[in-house]
């Protein structure tokens, strides 16, 4: 484990000797040093030095990063920022932190390390957006996080009992229930939940394809391992608010899903589909049995994937027709045919269609919840419908119909095929190892 630490660590000094190719090279030897030191066999808490502990869920979100990261150099291998150090500075320092953020069992460390995060996400968002409103995307991000997280770290401060969470385990201690709201308000606007969930649509849309790829894949399961790395503490003094907290997750849920029906932005879709995807692992979480705990990592692991296929997909688009308009992309499948196969295949697996890993993660976010509450019933049956609903929506409007008459456009290169296939096969491969994500919890 030390060695991967120190590979990354070394790489992100000397970044400026490293070409593009390289550090592509670089992440995957990590990837397969990493996927070579876990045992894979205990499946529990594996312990290194005094800091570091890891169990499944830290070890399938530290191998999502890497992935992701190299993904995103893939993705962006076409663009102007691939030219410039500063990207691949940034890039490395983020994949750096999400390894040691997901890698610590030191509760002080994970919140310097979880906050961390934000400063290369609002830099590649400031840098390299677009639009010039991506200032104030920046500066919702920013403050949302911050003062979301500002009540948890006064109270790490303040609080008698031990920094590591392994110890939290030990702890029985009976506190205010007021408390609960200090700890997860850090957590459930990373996450995002509904009602704090506003930073989200606005820096997506104004981010680089680069910056929502990572914001999609992996820095949304920040908040969900978050609430699982304080979990023994919370379970004292979440029986007040966890019903509260299911409801919202739920009825939000299904509130996003008409505004993702609405939407005409085809990144801003994506986005708000992120906020219904979450909000359902989000209620695996509050339900706290074995099902939910399960189900929120392979959904985590899903739509991390999914998400970042999507935004990819609709770069694609946008690199070649400057838009993002649904109306003015109508018909694509006319013009690319093959690429249609993709958007079908993402759009399915969005909605939580087999043989993909989000179609197992609903089934258990399901069962986990009505578990805790047989009514809920109605709620999670239009839920799962209006998914498949604005999934239809976004494939059936961009591949059919009429839009422009479009002159002068390049094909589909090999590496963009070869990046959607890069997202899909690890969704349907890891589904024939499930057993690797159920035994976590």
């Amino acid at each position: 484990m030390l060695k991967v630490f120190m590979l990354l660590f070394t790489m992100m000094c000397g970044f400026i000797y490293f070409s593009s190719l390289e550090i592509v090279v670089i992440l995957l030897v990590i990837f397969l040093l990493f996927t070579m030191i876990v045992d894979w066999e205990s499946m529990w808490m594996s312990y290194v030095l005094e800091m570091f502990s890891m169990d499944m869920m830290s070890i399938g979100l530290i191998l999502l990063s890497l992935w992701i990261s190299v993904l995103m150099l893939l993705a962006a291998f076409n663009l102007p920022m691939i030219n410039e150090k500063s990207f691949f500075f940034y890039l490395l320092l983020m994949t750096f932190l999400l390894v040691m953020c997901f890698s610590l069992s030191n509760l002080f460390m994970f919140f310097i390390f979880f906050e961390s995060v934000l400063f290369p996400i609002i830099m590649m968002v400031l840098n390299w957006g677009v639009q010039p409103e991506r200032l104030q995307a920046g500066i919702y991000m920013l403050f949302y996080t911050l003062f979301g997280s500002f009540p948890l770290f006064v109270y790490l401060l303040t609080s008698n009992f031990s920094v590591n969470f392994i110890y939290l385990f030990m702890k029985s201690d009976t506190v205010w229930s007021i408390f609960f709201l200090l700890i997860v308000m850090a957590f459930i606007v990373s996450v995002p939940m509904f009602l704090v969930h506003l930073w989200l649509p606005s820096a997506h849309v104004e981010a680089p394809i680069v910056g929502s790829m990572i914001l999609a894949g992996v820095l949304l399961k920040l908040g969900i391992y978050g609430l699982y790395r304080f979990k023994p503490f919370i379970i004292m003094i979440s029986f007040d608010w966890n019903s509260v907290m299911l409801s919202i997750s739920i009825l939000g849920g299904l509130i996003i899903s008409l505004v993702c029906l609405t939407q005409v932005d085809l990144k801003s879709l994506i986005a708000y589909s992120s906020i219904c995807h979450m909000g359902m692992a989000l209620g695996g979480v509050f339900s706290f049995n074995i099902w939910g705990g399960n189900g929120a990592l392979i959904m985590m692991i899903g739509h991390g994937l999914c998400s970042s296929a999507l935004f990819c997909l609709a770069n694609f688009m946008y690199e070649r027709f400057f838009t993002r308009s649904l109306m003015l992309l109508s018909g694509l499948g006319v013009i690319f045919p093959f690429l249609s196969l993709w958007w079908f295949l993402f759009c399915v697996v969005n909605m939580g269609a087999p043989p993909s890993m989000n179609f197992f993660a609903e089934i258990m976010l399901l069962g986990s919840m009505l578990k805790y509450s047989f009514f809920l019933v109605m709620p999670l049956f239009f839920l799962s419908f209006f998914s498949a609903c604005y999934s239809l929506y976004m494939f059936s409007y961009t591949q059919h119909g009429k839009g422009w008459v479009f002159f002068g456009i390049s094909m589909i290169s090999t590496r963009e095929y070869l990046l959607m296939f890069l997202h899909f096969f690890p969704l349907v491969v890891w589904v024939f190892k499930m057993e690797l994500f159920m035994n976590w919890f």
